[in-house]
């Protein structure tokens, strides 16, 4: 366990901005993890890569548990192989070592910046894959019951874009993550995107490593890839979820708006869509301070352009969300994390 004064939030988080922390602990064991957050109490602040968090300019009254925990552990049979993993594992590298092993499941996740213990709070997924479809189970500490909990992922709640541990925030800690994978050097293309870049048709197979390859170049082409010299990568990512809207909501959107079925009769909208269509270009700034923009590679992503701060993002943020309200009627919802910052 190490602690630290001289860490800000800012330099924790991919979008750059963001105040400091009263306290701030980087831990390396599970131990430590445990014991950090038992310690902090409600004061406790989990911080993985930062790459889903935004934490307001007046920073964070408590503690700031940084986890840097790790551990890969294998098994492997005739048709599976079971990962293992710590939470502070750096998700990409473990994408691209099972690649490299030819262990499928999770090559359309590449490039997703973050830590493994993030990834089933959001249920995090990209081009027809998503991180719940892998995962066999969640370790985790109960921060309400002071107590570990292990969750098959048929317990997990898993959704678009959320969890149980999502839905009930600041109360589980995910310690682990054991991921189900299958063998084998090919994969399916689920995702009409990365089929037209593969030049492939949706749900044909192509080896592991070129759907990872091209799965890079398309987040790379779109500004998702980090790149401390390109300001436009400085972002959270896609900063709104697509929506998900009943029938009768998606019927009332215009005839070009995409429109993705979903079970139970609701029906997935393109959040990018709705930002453009509601008159805001990729590149877009508010008059009044430029240090935020829009990427001009995708709509979806709010960038820090040099010196932004919290207030800035959350006032474009606020911008583009009445805007798409007014032109359409649908409230976006953030996708990151917000800590001592709401929008309007």
């Amino acid at each position: 366990m190490d602690r630290r004064t001289d860490l800000r939030l800012a330099d924790l988080t991919t979008l750059r901005v963001g105040g400091p922390a009263r306290a701030v602990v980087v831990v390396y064991t599970e131990e430590d993890l445990v014991a950090a957050v038992h310690d902090a109490g409600e004061a406790a602040l989990v911080v993985g890569g930062g790459s889903n968090l935004l934490v307001g300019d007046q920073g964070y009254d408590g503690t700031a548990v940084v986890v840097r925990t790790r551990g890969v552990g294998v098994q492997v049979d005739d048709a599976e192989v079971r990962l293992d993993l710590a939470a502070g594992e750096v998700w990409d590298d473990v994408v691209a070592g099972a690649v490299a092993e030819g262990w499928g499941g999770v090559e359309a996740l590449s490039g997703i910046p973050g830590l493994v213990g993030a990834t089933p709070m959001q249920n995090v997924g990209a081009y027809g894959q998503q991180v719940s479809e892998t995962i066999a189970r969640v370790r985790t500490f109960d921060r309400v019951t002071g107590r570990r909990r292990s969750f098959a992922a048929a317990d997990c709640g898993f959704d678009y874009r959320t969890s149980r541990f999502k839905a009930e925030p600041g109360r589980f800690v995910v310690l682990g993550v054991e991921l189900s994978l299958s063998r084998g050097a090919e994969g399916t293309v689920d995702y009409s995107e990365l089929a037209r870049s593969l030049g492939v048709g949706v749900g044909d197979r192509v080896p592991l490593r070129q759907s990872r390859d091209a799965v890079l170049e398309l987040r790379r082409s779109k500004g998702m890839l980090l790149d401390p010299s390109d300001h436009d990568t400085w972002s959270a990512g896609s900063f709104f979820t697509n929506p998900v809207l009943t029938a009768e909501g998606a019927a009332a959107l215009p005839a070009a708006a995409p429109r993705f079925p979903q079970a139970g009769g609701l029906v997935k909208t393109s959040a990018a869509w709705l930002i453009e269509n509601a008159g805001f270009a990729r590149g877009y700034t508010l008059d009044a301070d430029t240090s935020v923009a829009l990427s001009g590679k995708h709509s979806l992503a709010i960038t820090n352009t040099g010196g932004a701060t919290a207030a800035a993002v959350v006032a474009l943020a606020t911008h583009l969300r009445q805007g798409v309200r007014d032109r359409f009627g649908i409230t976006l919802e953030p996708e990151p994390v917000l800590v001592g910052c709401t929008l309007g």
